[in-house]
């Protein structure tokens, strides 16, 4: 039986959305890092009290000051719920390994909308946006709409560094369980204090929480550098999580994805657009072929 253009075009309009869906499913946080509220490379520093939902961790540094610690040993601490405090353990280990790809996998998304410094004042709905640096990236309130989609997606690449004001707010309205928002950082992020942060910072030095600074819903992940921490509530969330060793904790607000989980994102990868290039190609290069009436049937 041969195959008809016709036929072929067919076939690309049904099988083309499955593998732009497959190829955009893509996690960006594996599990064993998505278990992670805190995680840094070279130490994580707290003031106490401070209140984390998720593992706090470090690696191949061992240094944790203000929660409770162990080389090698995951132990508990009365300011970390749902998680484990990780010096240098086998989880924290791998959590850091897909930290970098996970900041790889961000970046093959592509710079997407060029905005101004500051985000202030403005409402933004599923993108990809790059963020120059500036003196703050955010000196009032920024609204990211979901217009109703529960799987939202928000990609904020920083070249250079993340900055906040005292008193700064990100607002998450008109989204769901399964919406994801992140922060790819080219050097170091600081939240500055009393600031309300949404969404998963990974910062590839390191990542400063001033006093009272919150993040509701995400993670500070640092791939080089600490973690300083003052007195900070952090929670996990807002992530797509696939499978993986270690696990998550599966909790962490209305946002968060459960290990295993989480649906496609409306974001396409790069290989999306390769595999919707290679199918039109060779419908067009069939429909020049052809040197007969089509057939009514495939």
């Amino acid at each position: 039986m041969k195959w008809r253009p016709v036929c072929l075009l067919v076939v690309a309009l049904i099988v083309l959305p499955v593998l732009s869906r497959a190829a955009s499913a893509e996690s960006i946080l594996l599990s064993d890092l998505a278990s992670f509220a805190v995680l840094g490379a070279s130490a994580v520093t707290n003031v106490p009290t401070s209140t984390v939902v998720g593992n706090v961790g470090v690696a191949p540094g061992s240094s944790i000051t203000g929660f409770n610690s162990s080389p090698g040993v995951a132990v508990a601490d009365p300011q970390v719920t749902h998680g484990l405090v990780h010096a240098t353990t086998g989880l924290a280990a791998n959590a850091q390994s897909q930290l970098t790809l996970a900041r790889t996998r961000l970046a093959l998304l592509g710079p997407g909308t060029l905005l101004g410094s500051d985000l202030a004042g403005r409402t933004l709905t599923s993108g990809v946006y790059t963020v120059p640096a500036g003196v703050s990236n955010l000196t009032g309130t920024l609204t990211l709409d979901g217009q109703g989609r529960s799987n939202a997606f928000w990609v904020f690449q920083m070249p250079s560094t993340l900055i906040t004001s005292p008193g700064s707010k990100v607002n998450l309205i008109n989204t769901g369980s399964t919406a994801g928002l992140f922060w790819n950082v080219g050097s170091s992020a600081t939240l500055d204090t009393t600031t309300s942060f949404q969404g998963n910072i990974l910062a590839l030095t390191s990542v400063s929480l001033n006093n009272k600074a919150t993040i509701g819903c995400g993670r500070a992940l640092a791939d080089t550098g600490a973690v300083t921490m003052d007195m900070n509530t952090v929670s996990i969330g807002c992530g797509r999580v696939s499978g993986g060793s270690g696990g998550g904790s599966g909790l962490g607000g209305g946002l968060y994805v459960p290990p295993g989980g989480g649906t496609p994102s409306p974001v396409p990868e790069p290989t999306t657009w390769l595999l919707s290039g290679i199918a039109i190609a060779a419908v067009i290069g069939k429909t020049r072929r052809a040197r007969q009436p089509l057939s009514s049937t495939c």
